[in-house]
């Protein structure tokens, strides 16, 4: 009992420590001026239509939930962070549209079996560190022939290899915890999935982002806005020549994945992976 204990407080403590790390920075801001476009394609990818129940897993300020209630479904928006609600219900009000908001770990959903008819997750869940168990959930909660929508950063696309970059500088990530660039991966939500999904479609693509003017300027706006960059920062905070290696590190990845001639903007190419499927009709609950 004593080793069990320990367990659920050590994931207890976990999740506290995720929680506030995305509450830091301003996480509803960078999704609303660098990521709004991808909550539409992954609800356009699942094919959402009025009168549908759908779930969003890790819906910060429901970048995709918002374009799913107008699009008429019944959306229950869910994370572990109910600090971004308040961001998120703002923005659902000047969109005209209502949905539910309620705290919820991707790990341990808190809904019934078989009970939302599209289940889906934009850069959310993929921060979920055991990834079998998110992914069991996520589709415990789906009803039989309904729709999983996925849409992750790669491991070899731009914020996956700035994930690789944080890693030397962060602390050692809790056993069992896995990258969560691998939710970018198809191999690895094949997987995660095994048979217990149907009809799979897989396509990389990237997202254009031309909102800063040099390398540095990314940086910057991270260590301000992204809640993992902020945490690691934090803790090299008393080492400033571990602080001046990684900004140079993120700002050498940046330009290496940007591109400026002349007098055009500096632009970057994020690769993600838009992943959607069916849940396999012989698995209920």
């Amino acid at each position: 009992m004593d080793d069990q204990t320990d367990v659920l407080e050590a994931d207890r403590a976990l999740k506290q420590k995720h929680r506030a790390m995305w509450a830091s920075g301003d996480y509803p801001a960078l999704a609303s001026e660098l990521l709004l476009e991808l909550g539409a394609i992954l609800v356009e990818a699942c094919g959402v239509t009025s009168r549908q129940r759908v779930l969003d897993i890790a819906t910060g300020a429901g970048n995709a939930a918002i374009p799913a209630a107008m699009m008429g479904a019944k959306v229950v928006a869910s994370d572990l962070t109910p600090e971004l609600f308040d961001a998120g219900r703002h923005q659902a009000a000047d969109r005209g549209v209502e949905l539910e908001w309620q705290e919820g770990d991707a790990e341990a959903l808190p809904f019934a079996d078989d009970e939302f008819d599209t289940v889906m997750s934009c850069l959310g869940v993929m921060f979920a560190p055991h990834h079998q168990r998110a992914a069991d959930e996520l589709l415990r909660v789906c009803k039989p022939g309904g729709t999983i929508g996925l849409l992750s950063w790669t491991p070899e696309g731009f914020i996956g290899r700035m994930f690789a970059t944080l890693k030397p500088f962060a602390p050692p990530p809790p056993p069992g915890a896995q990258p969560a660039p691998l939710w970018g991966s198809e191999d690895h939500l094949r997987e995660l999935f095994g048979d217990r999904i149907t009809e799979t479609n897989a396509r990389k693509k990237t997202l254009a982002v031309h909102s800063f003017h040099q390398p540095e300027d990314f940086v910057r706006y991270f260590k301000s806005h992204y809640g993992p960059t902020i945490s690691v920062y934090k803790f090299i905070a008393e080492d400033a020549d571990k602080v001046k290696e990684l900004d140079k590190a993120l700002t050498d990845l940046a330009e290496s994945f940007g591109d400026a001639h002349g007098d055009t903007p500096f632009q970057m190419e994020w690769e993600y992976l838009l992943f959607t499927a069916k849940k396999a009709k012989g698995n209920a609950g």
